[in-house]
């Protein structure tokens, strides 16, 4: 066998003219069952009139079970651990004689697993300060706040406003309509024309203007469009905000006073830092265990793992109301593979690295942190957990659930064992005050 310094192996194989004539009775036997000759009754045609009747289906057939069946052959003894299909090129089947072929394959990279026990990572144990507590407070009570209707008057910057809203050009099909939409005029997040329009307008007048969406605004209606709108404005509102006191903290849920909700706040962002800054790390041990390894990739984990990521694009894709199939056809995809090749690479080897790793420690996902994660699927999607896992057992999420807790589970091994040193100074990234923290209202 040939042997290169990639995962892409050669060997030549030759099957023997005994083996060859042992396997031609079977294909012609198995012909002759089901072929239909007049003068002959369905398994009665001799072998030789098959033979001669049917050479080119005889042949066909014997190549496709002779060959796979070699290759494996040889594969089980020379322990090959081979991947994806065999190239079959070389060929030479002749009459009488041997059948002689080369096969171009793929095996499983073999590599020798270095330290992973005592990475050094970055860590620090994250702070709350007082004013990160004020600040989700604000945002919570905000979030309670009131809007109660003033008497008409004009519209200024700073205000809230209840309007009826219409598209009457720019759009195709049935115009938008929202007979109660909400805006806060000046807000950075109101489109800078509703600003400009809607300022001096008093209850009961309309204002009809253009707005230009990005090309990248998120309702494909919209986006990239200049529509024009007419707004009809309804209530001048007033934001009366509640006092952040003991009985606004018992009004969000079950706290005794202000200090427990604090408390549960300071907790929730301290635990939220948590997460981001645990998984920081733990994607740098993975970087660390890439670098240290650099072992080949069979090009057929490559195209699976590239071919992956760019169905998940395409279904997020579909989820926005694109259509996949017309994005299917504009896409080159030769050179989109080509420019994914080095990050695909790296995630290939440290998936591989992952299981190495997991193996020798023995981690595995347990029944019970399966059911767990069924509970919560079955739970966000209203379906029963038996049907839910029947379904998840036929296509293969099911494994692909307990691979994932695998792998949370080798990371977090990772990160136990790794000697933590103090991280360079990054910007904080807050959670979204809406899902934190976790408060009944």
């Amino acid at each position: 066998m040939s042997l290169t310094e990639t995962c892409k192996r050669e060997t030549e194989i030759t099957v023997p003219v005994e083996e060859i004539e042992k396997e031609t009775a079977h294909v012609v036997a198995g012909i002759a069952a089901k072929a239909k000759l007049p003068g002959f009754r369905p398994g009665k045609a001799p072998a030789s009139l098959i033979r001669t009747r049917f050479k080119q289906e005889v042949r066909q057939e014997l190549l496709e079970h002779v060959v796979p069946k070699a290759f494996r052959a040889k594969a089980d003894a020379e322990k090959w651990n081979v991947v994806g299909t065999p190239n079959v090129v070389d060929l030479h089947f002749h009459d009488g004689e041997p059948l002689r072929f080369k096969a171009e394959f793929e095996v499983a990279p073999e590599f020798e697993l270095g330290d992973y026990r005592g990475l050094e990572l970055p860590y620090a144990e994250p702070q709350v300060a007082e004013e990160d507590v004020d600040k989700r407070l604000a945002d919570l009570q905000k979030r309670k706040a009131e809007f109660v209707n003033e008497d008409p008057r004009p519209l200024v910057e700073g205000d809230y406003a209840l309007i009826a809203l219409q598209t009457i050009a720019g759009v195709d099909g049935e115009p938008i309509k929202n007979d109660g939409m909400s805006i806060h005029l000046g807000d950075p997040d109101t489109l800078p024309e509703f600003n400009q329009n809607l300022v001096g307008i008093s209850p009961d007048e309309s204002a009809e203007f253009d707005v230009t969406y990005p090309a990248d605004y998120g309702q494909e209606r919209l986006s990239g469009r200049t529509v024009t709108f007419r707004a009809t404005v309804k209530t001048v509102r007033r934001e009366e905000l509640p006092e952040i006191n003991d009985e606004f903290a018992r009004d969000l849920g079950d706290y005794s006073g202000l200090t427990e909700l604090r408390d549960a706040i300071r907790g929730s962002i301290r635990a939220e830092r948590e997460s981001v800054a645990q998984q920081e790390s733990k994607q740098k041990a993975i970087e660390k265990l890439v670098d240290a390894h650099p072992f080949a990739i069979p090009e057929a984990f490559l195209d699976r793992q590239i071919e992956n990521q760019i169905d998940r694009q395409l279904r997020e894709m579909a989820g926005q109301g694109m259509d996949p199939k017309e994005l299917a056809k504009r896409i080159d995809w030769e050179k989109l593979k080509e420019s994914r090749r080095e990050a695909a690479t790296r995630d290939v080897r440290a998936s591989l690295l992952l299981e190495r790793i997991a193996d020798a420690e023995s981690v595995h996902a347990t029944n019970d942190e399966v059911d767990r994660e069924l509970n919560v699927i079955a739970k966000r999607e209203r379906e029963p957990v038996a049907a839910l896992r029947a379904r998840f057992e036929k296509d293969g999420t099911l494994s692909r659930i307990a691979g994932h807790i695998r792998t949370e589970k080798t990371l977090n091994l990772l990160f136990e064992h790794a000697r933590k040193v103090a991280p360079e100074p990054t910007p904080v990234v807050e959670a979204p005050a809406s899902e934190t923290p976790e408060v009944s209202e």
